[in-house]
């Protein structure tokens, strides 16, 4: 195996995968009518984008133990978590009020959008909620048909599926976590680590490269390697994307500036803050996470935060966790090959700016 990747020939791929996989959908969904059109026409939308980390992550957590039988039907089952990528970005902005994603409507304000145009009864707000709902549900399910259908052996597929059943599991329990400690309007920096944990690092990273391995058939020390080196950079990669739910560029990342913030997102980064700054300043962030907020108090917000020291406690940790992960990777027994490409995928997911 070799070391060099093209990885823009591998996202094109994989995009491609998802359109055959939305194709073959449109046309059984073709009796239903243009309501089912523009469902899917939505769905293909939400997948639209993005660096498709998990895909490559899976796609690696395969090539790391073994070269695939089929390359096609590999590229369709890393295709597979990128569908319930999809799912959890739908209902996470209808759960978190988020009017964008990528710099284009969310999928429930684009269709409360449709109600209130077409001049059609009720109330459109909640027309919106029922399509973000219904369509993040089907995406869901369509990860699963997908990876099932994916072309390789029932007897790799099967242990690939168990993979998928945890991930699903974990990143909807790491959802109702954090939708919790928003409503208690509390959490301290233990408990947002466990939301960050179970909402996105371990389904962003350690999960991807577990279901590549369950399909190259790797054994449970193989497993254990790579969540030794996985589960340490997707901590490492959330805690950027926290950094940039309140740092970021907003040209950059299509969303608002100080978007977490608005949200009253308590993440490690708040966590931090809350217990650093001084207590005005603590008592002002405690208050306006949630709230309505001018760009002159996203830049009052972002300046507690930055003297509290918690912007670059949280960069230290990041630095920290990475080091972990590259470490672990450096013992792992893998295809070297592989391993370069991962180290080159750990940097790409903890120093980007979208």
């Amino acid at each position: 195996m070799t070391a060099t990747w093209d990885q823009d020939g591998f996202r094109t791929r994989v995009r491609a995968a998802l359109e055959a996989f939305l194709d073959e959908q449109a046309e059984r969904l073709l009796p239903l009518g243009p309501d089912a059109a523009r469902l899917v026409a939505e769905a293909r939308t939400s997948v639209a984008g993005g660096k498709l980390f998990r895909a490559s992550f899976c796609w690696w957590g395969h090539l790391a133990l073994a070269a695939p039988a089929d390359e096609d039907a590999l590229v369709r089952a890393c295709a597979s978590l990128e569908l319930l990528h999809a799912s959890a970005l739908v209902h996470d902005d209808y759960v978190d009020a988020s009017d964008s994603r990528r710099g284009r409507p969310a999928t429930h304000r684009t269709f409360e959008r449709e109600h209130r145009g077409a001049g059609w009864r009720g109330d459109p707000e909640q027309y919106g909620a029922a399509a973000a709902i219904l369509l993040g549900d089907l995406l869901l399910s369509w990860s699963d048909q997908l990876l099932r259908r994916c072309g390789l052996a029932p007897e790799a597929v099967s242990p690939a599926l168990d993979v998928l059943d945890l991930c699903r599991t974990e990143v909807i329990a790491g959802q109702f976590l954090d939708v919790s400690a928003q409503a208690r309007g509390r959490a301290d920096v233990d408990t947002a680590m466990t939301v960050l944990r179970y909402k996105s690092a371990k389904y962003s990273v350690e999960r991807p490269l577990h279901l590549g391995a369950a399909l190259a058939g790797g054994s449970e020390r193989a497993r254990a390697e790579l969540s030794a080196f996985g589960l340490p950079l997707g901590e490492a990669f959330q805690l950027r994307d926290d950094l940039l739910g309140v740092f970021g560029d907003p040209a950059t990342t299509g969303k608002p500036a100080g978007d977490d913030l608005v949200e009253g997102k308590r993440t490690v980064l708040v966590a931090l803050a809350l217990d650093a700054a001084p207590a005005s300043d603590a008592a002002l962030l405690d208050r306006s996470l949630g709230a309505p907020l001018s760009s002159d108090e996203v830049e009052r917000l972002r300046g507690i935060i930055d003297a509290s020291g918690a912007h670059a406690q949280v960069e230290g940790v990041i630095e920290r966790l990475t080091d972990v992960a590259l470490a672990a990777l450096d013992r792992a027994s893998i295809d070297e090959g592989a391993r370069e490409v991962l180290r080159g995928l750990a940097s790409a997911v903890t120093q980007r700016v979208v």
